[in-house]
Parts: C-alpha cells; structure tokens; sequence
C-alpha cells in the first residue's frame, strides 16, 4: 500500500486569493469606465454605498459578496506586515 502525502489546505489563502482576484477585477473594470479607482474603493469601504462601484463587467455584483470587515483586515495584514 503506498502512503500518499496528505494534502493540506488553507481557507483563508484561499478567501485571501479570491479577494485579491475581485479586487483586480473591481480596480480593472473601474479604470476601465475612466474611474479613479483607489477614490472609488475608498468610498465604498467607508459608505458601504455599493454605488462607488461600476456595474462593468458584474464589478458591483462581485465586490459586494466580500465582507468589508474581511477586506479591511486583509489591507491592513498585507500593508503592515510586508
């Protein structure tokens, strides 16, 4: 019988991965429509207004199935710890 190597995984790289991948879709879609971007997300966070965000590319759709908590701890972790 051979012993094969277990396999591990991580829930929160996985949630970190997929709010980084909506992010950049978010960020692209907004440059895209000739929105700054950054103001945009800023305002969303803080407002909760999901109307900070284009509809472009299901953006709107996308950015609102993250947790802002969730978001705000993940750009706080990666812009203090690296």
């Amino acid at each position: 019988m051979m012993n094969d190597p277990t396999i591990s995984f991580s829930i929160y790289e996985d949630k970190e991965t997929e709010i980084k991948n909506t992010l950049n879709i978010v960020y692209n879609a907004l440059k895209q429509k000739g929105y700054n971007p950054i103001n945009q997300l800023v305002g969303y966070i803080l407002s909760e207004d999901p109307t900070y965000i284009t509809t472009f590319n299901n953006a709107r759709s996308l950015i609102r199935k993250i947790d802002r908590d969730e978001l705000l701890q993940l750009l706080f972790k990666k812009y203090l710890d690296d």
